[in-house]
């Protein structure tokens, strides 16, 4: 059977395609890859994407001249993980503290890795995590 090597994308749905661009460059420190009126696709460390749709801009897909991107669309807050080296814990505290950003809960894991939670603009559950969580990280 073929394997699957990696997640190479994750998409959020946004109200406000500016201010969350803004959010996740000032907040999280990703860069810009590619920048829209309906995405945009950031960097997110080691060849993986976060793509920021606005919401309902991709209800009826696209063609292009390359093929078709089938439609795709969300409602409701998401949530997904950023890995971060476990020394980094404290640091990121002290950084979203002083973005106002609220930490929402704090985990530890039973294999020893640790997790905070915090809120992005659209309410989506954002979470940093140390190796540890799981069997494979």
């Amino acid at each position: 059977m073929p394997q699957v090597r990696r997640v190479l994308e994750t998409a959020l749905y946004v109200e406000d395609l500016d201010r969350a661009v803004e959010f996740y460059e000032r907040v999280i420190g990703l860069g810009a890859l590619s920048r829209g009126d309906r995405l945009a696709a950031m960097d997110a460390g080691e060849g993986t994407v976060l793509l920021l749709f606005l919401r309902g801009a991709t209800a009826s897909g696209v063609s292009f001249e390359g093929g078709r991107i089938p439609p795709h669309d969300s409602a409701g807050p998401a949530h997904f993980a950023f890995a971060i080296a476990s020394g980094e814990l404290d640091s990121w505290r002290g950084h979203l503290a002083i973005e106002g950003v609220e930490i929402e809960s704090e985990v530890s894991w039973e294999r020893g890795g640790k997790s905070i939670y915090f809120r992005d603009p659209d309410g989506h559950s954002v979470e940093l995590a140390t190796p540890g969580i799981w069997r494979v990280f």
